[in-house]
């Protein structure tokens, strides 16, 4: 076990622990043997200490609008090879609303912080305290980003390194982007293509995507407190229609209730005894 665990070979397997101890004309049993003692030992995974796991990031809760928002940074293909135009992207994560979409050359905390400025600026004078959620790229960390969120009251929050589950509602929407039909299937010719492609998505999804974990309701219908009515009349249009026809119901009718709830990195053990959404 000294040998197997030593700093020299703690990191090797036995395939290549044999050949080392034989240049230094050393046998001291055969692979097979040296497997089995570190099955035995249960040595076969880990031989030295591990660094601990990155704790989870602290879960933000939005009830309303304007309290918990997400952004990240996605490629969008140019027609030069290895050259990228850069979409920033921010979403409200209750409402599931795009608040900024800006497509640039580069990728620049000096450009994010000036979009966050520019859209984000209200929630700040409402005195919401709100929290913008993000992975752990350098933009993302930016020291001008970070001061022009403490200038406008955000608190900023992070994703833990290389873990993209961290930000979920950033993820979903890029995918939903980028496997629209509408996606081109060719480069963006320009800056100006990209950014109008962009911004032709961003109309469709707030005010016609019907958002499958908010009840089949638009972004904007949420976000500007349109929802509530528009779910009570799908609910009395099944309460009739299970009323005119009681044998075709063998269960209550479909839950129309608005989300009240919205999670980002939920605690895993917390019982929450709001209605409560996902980001997809």
């Amino acid at each position: 076990m000294r040998l197997i665990t030593s700093r020299r070979y703690r990191d090797l397997s036995p395939k290549q622990i044999i050949p080392l101890l034989a240049d230094r004309g050393i046998y001291v049993a055969s692979e097979a043997t040296l497997y089995r003692l570190m099955h035995r030992l249960r040595l076969q995974r880990h031989r030295t200490p591990t660094r601990p796991r990155s704790p989870r990031p602290r879960a933000h809760t939005a009830r309303g609008p304007l309290q918990v928002f997400s952004w990240d940074i996605t490629y969008l293909p140019s027609l030069v090879r290895g050259k990228y135009y850069y979409l920033y992207l921010v979403v409200d994560i209750w409402s599931r609303r795009i608040m900024a979409a800006e497509v640039h050359e580069i990728e620049c905390g000096n450009l994010a912080a000036a979009m966050i400025a520019k859209y984000l600026h209200s929630a700040a004078r409402l005195g919401k305290e709100p929290v913008l959620h993000a992975d752990n790229g350098a933009s993302m960390r930016s020291a001008t980003l970070l001061v022009k969120l403490r200038d406008l009251g955000i608190t900023p929050s992070f994703s833990r390194p290389r873990v993209s589950n961290d930000n979920p509602f950033s993820e979903s929407l890029f995918r939903t982007l980028k496997y629209r039909p509408s996606y081109p299937r060719r480069p963006f010719a320009d800056l100006a293509a990209a950014q109008q492609w962009v911004d032709r998505f961003v109309r469709w999804y707030n005010t016609e995507h019907l958002h499958s974990a908010i009840r089949f309701v638009t972004p904007d219908a949420r976000h500007f407190g349109q929802e509530t009515a528009q779910l009570a009349k799908r609910r009395a249009v099944y309460a009739a229609a299970k009323a005119k026809h009681p044998e075709r119901w063998s269960r209550a009718i479909r839950n129309w209730d608005p989300i009240l709830v919205v999670t980002l990195n939920p605690e895993r053990e917390s019982v929450r005894s709001e209605p409560q959404s996902n980001a997809a």
